[in-house]
């Protein structure tokens, strides 16, 4: 606790809070007031102190708002003086912090540790309107290089507040390429050990599950998707499968992984080989998810694949569209990287393989490699290898099947 030694009468004469403490009390001669807790901590009421003394100091667009909920407690007002400190702090926030992008986040920021008086005095939702508006602004018209600086300067906040920064954009009609690259960013730079490194050499990755920072960062990550705009094609499909993996890894909620894997279906047929390897293993790169995220993905694609097709009439099973193709070249692709782990169960290799329709594949040379790597890696004798290589080409088409009581 820190001890201030004042006259209490430069005090009263513009802190109407002080004069009614110093009138209620019953004893003869306060000596001592207690102010613990005043916003902003002994640094604003030494302020406030001093703006009583007449003493000069720096009013910022760190301290602005801190000193505004000060003023606000100690209800330092022109109702009781004449350009007091509420007034003071008003002017700076209009005429000064107010005015750039940079600013209104700033103050924004020092907001987190004011509530609720920061909301109630109108600071929160004037910093989140002129914020939004000028990203807005500097999203269609930058001023300085690179264009996208501004979705930088939004990364300072906590998600709650960057939430609303993003509603008031979007209720500004801002474009969802817009919006999607502030989340990228954001997302980036506050679960960056997630997204951004998956070397797995961080040691942050070694935290129990039910840790203070995986329930933080699980929390982080599911506010962070329910704010994609609906467009589904607005962020790219690597990034939306790093946020899977991270959802699998954090134990995500089941609605935030849901809405990932079909966002990734929509625009499946952009995706490559290392991003559902990206998908597919743990951040030590040593072994293999469920992989029960990757099979709902790609079922979601052919299903969506197979109403296009009946919309048109025409026969599923025959669908050959350039997508699909992309696709099930892919998937096979897939199939061939993740063959060499040994604790790929027959099932799940089958579970995926099965998913591509017969007309979907143009030549079969790649699910082919795939099944040889995965007889050949688990050292099958040569005349099991040789008796299920026919059966692998007698059933490739329409699918390729393992039958597991082969190998029993």
């Amino acid at each position: 606790m820190l001890l201030y030694l004042l006259c209490q009468f430069m005090l009263v004469a513009k802190s109407n809070y002080i004069r009614k403490l110093i009138l209620d009390t019953k004893e003869s001669d306060v000596s001592r007031i207690n102010l613990s807790d005043i916003p902003g901590g002994p640094e604003m009421f030494e302020k406030a102190a001093k703006f009583c003394y007449g003493v000069n100091f720096e009013i910022t667009v760190h301290n602005v708002a801190a000193l505004r909920c000060a003023a606000e407690y100690l209800q330092m007002t022109d109702k009781y003086c004449d350009n007091n400190l509420a007034s003071r702090t008003e002017d700076f926030l209009a005429q000064v912090a107010l005015t750039s992008l940079s600013g209104a986040l700033v103050v924004l920021k020092s907001c987190e540790n004011l509530l609720p008086l920061a909301h109630d005095l109108n600071i929160i939702q004037r910093c989140v309107d002129i914020a939004g508006a000028k990203a807005c602004v500097e999203a269609n018209f930058p001023s300085r290089s690179p264009p996208n600086w501004w979705t930088e300067e939004l990364t300072i906040l906590d998600v709650a507040f960057f939430e609303r920064i993003i509603v008031a954009m979007k209720a500004r009609g801002a474009k969802a390429l817009t919006i999607a690259s502030a989340i990228i960013t954001y997302t980036e730079r506050s679960l960056r050990d997630l997204v951004r490194d998956h070397s797995g050499n961080n040691t942050r990755l070694m935290e129990p599950e039910d840790s203070d920072m995986r329930m933080h960062q699980r929390e982080l990550l599911e506010s962070i998707v329910t704010l994609l705009p609906a467009e589904k094609a607005a962020f790219p499909i690597n990034f939306l499968c790093c946020l899977l993996r991270t959802a699998i890894f954090l134990r995500a909620a089941s609605s935030c992984k849901n809405e990932l894997e079909k966002r990734i279906s929509a625009i499946l047929e952009h995706v490559t080989v290392d991003d559902l390897l990206v998908l597919s293993f743990t951040y030590d790169g040593e072994r293999l998810f469920d992989l029960e995220s990757v099979r709902r993905i790609i079922s979601g694609f052919m299903e969506k694949e197979k109403s296009v097709a009946v919309f048109k009439g025409g026969d599923f099973g025959d669908v050959c569209t350039t997508a699909m193709q992309r696709v099930a070249k892919t998937v096979d692709a897939y199939l061939g990287e993740i063959a060499t782990f040994g604790d790929l169960s027959i099932s799940k290799f089958n579970g995926i393989a099965i998913l591509v329709p017969k007309g979907a594949r143009k030549a079969d040379d790649d699910l082919y490699r795939a099944v040889d790597i995965y007889l050949k890696v688990r050292s099958l004798n040569i005349y099991i290898y040789m008796y299920m290589s026919i059966n692998m080409i007698i059933l490739i088409t329409p699918n390729i099947v393992i039958n597991q009581h082969i190998l029993c």
